[in-house]
């Protein structure tokens, strides 16, 4: 098994859907992996075309439990008065570019663009992310016990 980090870049969202009516909307992201949960500044007044230019790091094992390397992007509208609205959500498959890590000790997924799905299963804008693992040297090797090396006395 092999242990990383993947560094997510959020860059930033065009065409989302506006969901208040009197303002812009106040957009953010929250970023699943496997159990670990990241989120983005909420950018104030950022409407339809928000601009984060954030990172974010994942722990990441390969291959880990489960056959499920996805990344999940959900866009949210904070509110004030009432419970936040879904504004829509991204899915990248990040297996190949564990497996390509793995092997090569990093690999990246350059900047690109993904649909932004609604709830209604509707195309509305799309999000640019960039992502890069990088394999973490193993800390214990065969020859370490308890983490002190074995005297030869």
């Amino acid at each position: 098994m092999t242990i990383g980090l993947m560094e997510v870049m959020l860059i930033k969202a065009k065409g989302l859907q506006e969901t208040d009516l009197f303002a812009h909307s106040d957009p953010y992201v929250l970023l699943r992996y496997k159990g670990q949960e990241h989120k983005s500044s909420v950018i104030h007044e950022g409407g339809r075309n928000p601009v984060w230019n954030e990172k974010f790091v994942f722990r990441v094992e390969y291959p880990g439990s489960g056959d499920q390397y996805k990344l999940n992007l959900i866009i949210m509208d904070k509110d004030v008065f009432s419970s936040d609205d879904f504004l829509g959500q991204a899915t990248i498959h990040v297996k190949d570019l564990l497996a390509e890590g793995t092997e090569n000790g990093s690999a990246e997924i350059r900047p690109n663009k993904y649909s932004v799905v609604r709830a209604d299963q509707s195309y509305y804008g799309e999000i640019e992310v960039g992502i890069t693992f990088t394999r973490k040297e193993e800390e214990l090797r065969d020859d370490d016990v308890g983490g002190w090396k074995e005297s030869c006395f």
